[in-house]
């Protein structure tokens, strides 16, 4: 594992360097244009970083206290599969703006009965002239009440088997028979939403790639996704980690309940496996290997911890971890100890945001759903890294 950044006089940071130099605070768009916001796509979106020349452009970045526009879809679904079969006029039109977080976007993929069984959709999509005629619904839609475009796959041959059936369409949100509905997690937070389509009149020119070709192409993302020093954050790489969790833990020195801190030393292992496991996918990327079923080995440990991480954080704070934004708001002088009354799990990690643990915990149990179920991971795992054989069949019953 070999993972030593470039020297300091690289001539890739000093020319990002200097680039920072003339934009002290860059916008969305400047980040963009300079190729700084996906440096893994080709000109003139990017700059065909290598993975090296694109972990060197992180930590400048970084450094600099930059910050790339925030598009996950946008940039990390809709631009790569636009980019890889979009006319030159969709990624002329479409690509610059979504880098530079000027559009949002949004991924219209899940249905209520075609969940983890993505191919199964029955949104419809009918040629009508030069345009498509929309039906259906998608449901668990992040940001589709902001969104200005998404990415949709519709059914636009129900005589083909299932997986040839589906086409892939730049949907603006703003069209005529377009409803949007919101969904309030548990949380109390609005990021999901229902979409319906009544006869909703995509035209023909927004058709990404052939027709039938939507399912080759929504699998696209992992193939372009960028390569980072992914954060061990427990939210999905967001958020806290299980790092932040601990130093809470040591500064209340208070930790008397055995059963508690095995909890705690058994979180802090876990938490340096990941860690490994995400050196050893980085180093894999820079010596040029895809990703390969290891990944959803990562994916399902960092799910099962992050929830095991925020229920720990709930059962440290005990009945006060109840009561949502209570307590100090800011964090302790360094070296201060506090009993285990002073700490609050929801306001002490990161002052300002109400409140992280509190929201956290509740959101959590979504974990291991969103992104591939963690039955669909273990099954990948079963059958591609163990190499177990797929399951069989139910027998049939016997006969009477």
């Amino acid at each position: 594992m070999d993972l030593d950044p470039p020297g300091e006089d690289d001539p890739r940071r000093l020319a990002i360097r200097e680039w920072l130099s003339q934009h002290a605070n860059p916008t969305g768009r400047q980040l963009a244009v300079a190729g700084y916001v996906a440096p893994h796509w080709p000109p003139p979106y990017g700059l065909n970083a290598d993975p090296v020349h694109q972990l060197v452009i992180d930590e400048e970045l970084a450094r600099a206290g930059v910050s790339r526009p925030l598009n996950p879809i946008g940039i990390g679904w809709a631009g790569p599969t636009i980019l890889l079969a979009g006319t030159l006029a969709q990624q002329d039109r479409y690509l610059l703006p979504a880098l530079a977080g000027e559009e949002l976007w949004c991924q219209l993929f899940s249905e209520p009965e075609a969940g983890s069984d993505l191919a199964a959709l029955t949104t419809s999509a009918v040629r009508d002239g030069d345009t498509y005629v929309v039906n259906g619904s998608k449901i668990w839609t992040t940001l589709a009440h902001a969104a200005s475009f998404g990415i949709l796959i519709a059914r636009t041959n129900p005589d083909v088997p299932k997986h040839l059936g589906i086409s892939y369409f730049i949907c603006p949100m703003n069209l005529s028979g377009i409803t949007v509905r919101p969904i309030v997690d548990m949380t109390t937070a609005h990021s999901f939403n229902e979409v319906f389509f009544d006869n909703v009149r995509i035209p023909a020119d927004l058709l990404v790639g052939q027709e039938g070709e939507g399912w080759r192409l929504a699998r696209v993302t992992l193939g372009n996704e960028r390569v980072s020093l992914s954060s061990g954050g427990a939210l999905w790489g967001s958020g806290p980690s299980v790092d932040d969790l601990i130093a809470l833990v040591r500064a209340s020195d208070q930790l008397d309940d055995a059963l508690l801190r095995q909890r705690a030393a058994q979180l802090y292992i876990e938490g340096e496996v990941l860690r490994l496991i995400r050196l050893r996918t980085l180093t894999s990327r820079i010596a040029g290997r895809e990703p390969g079923p290891e990944a959803s080995v990562q994916k399902l440990f960092a799910d099962e911890q992050g929830q095991r991480v925020f229920a720990l954080a709930k059962d440290l704070a005990g009945a006060y971890g109840m009561l949502a934004g209570s307590g100090p708001t800011g964090r302790p002088p360094v070296g201060a100890r506090r009993g285990p009354s002073e700490i609050n799990f929801a306001t002490d990690l990161c002052p300002g945001v109400d409140p992280i643990w509190h929201y956290g915990f509740l959101f959590s149990p979504a974990l291991t759903i969103g992104g591939g179920t963690w039955a669909v991971q273990r099954n990948i795992v079963a059958e591609r890294v163990l190499g177990l054989p797929r399951d069989s069949p139910p027998p049939a019953p016997r006969a009477k």
